[in-house]
């Protein structure tokens, strides 16, 4: 069993960054792909960001491709996503997930564990 918990979401102006993080528990964390999804009101949960299991790949987004960075560190059981160039649009609950099959996916649906969310707000 992993447990997920997020932080680092907040109000920012458009054109600002923020940096999400997320810790979890247990030891086989190193083995589980990473994503990070997002869901606005009113709209399906989306992919925004993967991590493979040793962060040698990264998948995103063609909407964050070039302002948003995963990144993990297995030895601390974390993973990031660093927010740049924020736009209104980004405006949505950001989740963290971990797919303990350990392949690349997008699909919210393949993903076994999730954290609570943390609310992002870009005002224009």
């Amino acid at each position: 069993q992993v447990q997920l918990v997020e932080s680092g979401g907040g109000l920012v102006q458009a054109g600002g960054s923020l940096r999400l993080s997320c810790a979890a528990s247990g030891r086989t964390f190193s083995s589980y792909t990473m994503g990070w999804f997002r869901q606005a009101p009113g709209k399906e949960r989306e992919f925004v960001a993967i991590i493979s299991w040793n962060g040698d790949s990264t998948y995103y987004a063609d909407s964050v491709k070039g302002r948003f960075t995963i990144s993990r560190d297995n030895t601390k059981n974390t993973v990031h996503l660093q927010m740049n160039s924020l736009k209104p649009d980004d405006t949505a609950v950001y989740y963290c997930a971990a797919d303990r099959s350990g392949v690349v996916r997008s699909s919210p649906n393949e993903y076994n564990y999730w954290g609570q969310g943390t609310q992002v707000t870009v005002s224009s």
